[in-house]
């Protein structure tokens, strides 16, 4: 988990290229070395891409067991990150990622500050980003803070995750986004397949 939701946006900025249908651009491949032989160079920058791919493509698949294994995966809360900007609805993820950046704050001055940005912020009535809770989980976290803990912000943010796992989380495996990383584990199953068959030629 990153300390901050900023740390997010440059990544979540490129992912989000997948509106556009371009699913190469998303799939991570790790920089090569550049190498005397221009063939193995190409090859090994082939094998690595492939690697890359088979290793989003696993990870994708866990993502199907449940929210939590989504969430808790760094490329997986990138991807649900984008996928929630794109209806609008990002609000719920950057408040669930600051609750789990606040409990893990040590300091009680910083702890204060913190939960104050985040009512402000996603929790109070009318606030930037406010999230949608119910009227009394809504009134429990406004009397939380004249008592800051590591807790305020816990019944919120356990309803906000409800109402993604209910809801957002059921569109998102049925996306674009996730249904082309499963579509990419096809594919490379089958270029491993015809690559088998021309060796055994």
């Amino acid at each position: 988990m990153t300390d901050t939701w900023k740390d997010w946006t440059g990544y979540c900025t490129l992912l989000y290229v997948y509106n556009n249908h371009n699913m190469d651009t998303v799939m991570a491949v790790r920089p090569q070395k550049p190498d005397k032989s221009a063939t193995k160079n190409k090859n090994r920058k082939r094998m690595t891409a492939t690697e890359a791919k088979r290793g989003d493509v696993a990870k994708a698949q866990k993502w199907t067991e449940s929210l939590g294994m989504l969430v808790n995966n760094e490329a997986g809360l990138t991807a649900f990150a984008t996928f929630l900007k794109s209806e609008y609805s990002q609000e719920n993820i950057e408040f669930w990622v600051a609750c789990e950046d606040y409990k893990s704050i040590a300091s009680q001055r910083k702890l204060a500050t913190k939960a104050k940005e985040i009512y402000s912020v996603y929790v109070e009535v009318e606030s930037p980003k406010q999230v949608n809770l119910d009227s009394a989980t809504r009134e429990e976290t406004r009397r939380n803070m004249a008592d800051i803990s590591l807790s305020c912000f816990e019944e919120a943010q356990r309803k906000i995750f409800l109402l993604m796992e209910k809801d957002s989380y059921r569109r998102f495996l049925k996306s674009r986004l996730f249904l082309d990383l499963l579509r990419g584990r096809r594919a490379t199953r089958g270029a491993e397949g015809k690559r088998g068959r021309n060796v055994d030629a």
